[in-house]
């Protein structure tokens, strides 16, 4: 529940809402760490005979960062779909995290190409032999092959990136003429878009990881992949306007108020993942079929199973209890570190889906998981702060802002 109060303008907007000479220095900084962090995973991984390491590593982090990038693309299009009122104040950021899809295309290269070449290193299926040769597995050669795979990855990265730029497009149009219909049409578009982009995130998500092992299946991977996808980026969300803050930006408009919001999400969103995670996990047990429970079997035992007891607790029940209080959603420092906490836990969960693949006697942890992360983390800052040169911050026509500035929770 929200309510609106008084809100007193300065001259002008009254806030630092431009990155000015930050922009180029964190596109500089996060472009180069990224680029040398990506260079040597690539020349770790194969020239030092640890293809199959670097292949999962890089998996791993891939489906880490394009999680936040496609939870930025979702929260967007649902401020437009709804008409919300409290996030205009920041939503020109979650849209700068949104507008790096186009770069988190070209990243999946290194994913694609090799599988585009025949490479069985994490997907059996790019062998047509293998696939037709396997009865439990011809009759989804045609989807699970190599030619449709790409097509369908155009698809997806296509529609990405149309959409996210084009909502950053029209966002910053407005802050020129102030056109009001520019609202109504990116509602209108976000409708449709909303339904294109369930669908084309839940099956990126089989695509990239669940095929992984093209003998199972689950009915509800798409929706894991998205709840994880969604409290990741609402805490990149909060972590990346403390430090705009911290930086002498949206000093003023960005309140204690909007980050409760922030918090109610990442509080939300962790109960919605866990309830997924348990439902898919329910009714495999359940319906006890070999072909699902393998899946399970091999993160029930040896090491992947205290992986799987530790991520019960530190992906929900701590969290959970952690950001139920009113006060630790209102409290930077506290936020912050719950933040960090979840994208941590994130990053673990994806460790947990992609490694077991690898079906070593121990826990698969190299420095290519690091190397690989800080390349993807760092382009996609990058990306986003390169985005953020000569545009304001905030959405400073857009009519629903003054109620944005003048958010209060009850």
């Amino acid at each position: 529940m929200a309510k609106a109060k008084e809100h007193a303008k300065d001259d002008g907007f009254g806030d630092n809402i431009k990155m000015d000479a930050l922009a180029p220095k964190l596109t500089q900084l996060g472009g180069i760490v990224g680029a040398l962090a990506l260079v040597a995973s690539l020349a770790v991984g194969f020239t030092g005979g640890n293809k199959s390491q670097f292949m999962h590593s890089y998996l791993t982090a891939y489906a880490w960062v394009l999680s936040i990038g496609l939870g930025a693309l979702w929260w967007v299009t649902l401020q437009h779909l709804v008409n919300a009122k409290w996030s205009t104040v920041i939503r020109r950021v979650g849209e700068l995290l949104a507008s790096t899809m186009p770069l988190l295309g070209l990243l999946s290269l290194p994913i694609v190409i090799p599988t585009l070449m025949g490479d069985t290193t994490l997907y059996l299926w790019a062998d047509s032999h293998k696939m037709h040769g396997d009865h439990l597995l011809h009759k989804k050669a045609a989807y699970l092959n190599t030619g449709f795979f790409v097509v369908r990855l155009v698809i997806y990265f296509g529609f990405w990136s149309a959409l996210s730029l084009f909502m950053f497009k029209k966002s910053v149009e407005q802050d020129k003429t102030g056109a009001p219909e520019i609202r109504s049409k990116l509602q209108a578009v976000s409708a449709p878009s909303m339904l294109l982009l369930a669908l084309t995130l839940t099956f990126a998500a089989i695509d990239f990881v669940m095929t992984l092992e093209p003998k199972w299946y689950s009915t509800i991977f798409g929706v894991y992949y998205f709840a994880g996808a969604v409290v990741s980026f609402n805490s990149f969300l909060a972590l990346t306007l403390m430090w705009l803050q911290k930086n002498g930006r949206l000093a003023r408009s960005v309140t204690a108020e909007h980050f409760h919001d922030i918090g109610k999400m990442m509080f939300a969103f962790t109960a919605f993942w866990a309830y997924i995670a348990f439902s898919q996990f329910m009714l495999i047990w359940y319906a006890n079929i070999p072909e699902e429970t393998e899946w399970y079997h091999i993160r029930a035992h040896g090491p992947w199973g205290t992986v799987s007891f530790v991520m019960v607790a530190v992906n929900f029940v701590i969290p959970f209890f952690g950001l139920m209080s009113r006060q630790v959603k209102r409290n930077k420092k506290a936020l912050a570190f719950w933040a960090i906490w979840i994208l941590v836990v994130h990053w673990l969960d994806m460790f947990w889906l992609v490694k077991p693949h690898m079906h070593t006697e121990s826990l698969p942890f190299s420095i290519l998981d690091v190397t690989c992360t800080v390349a993807m983390l760092g382009l996609f800052i990058a990306a986003a702060a390169f985005n953020s040169q000569k545009v304001n911050l905030v959405p400073v026509k857009d009519p629903r802002l003054d109620k944005s500035l003048a958010f209060e929770n009850f």
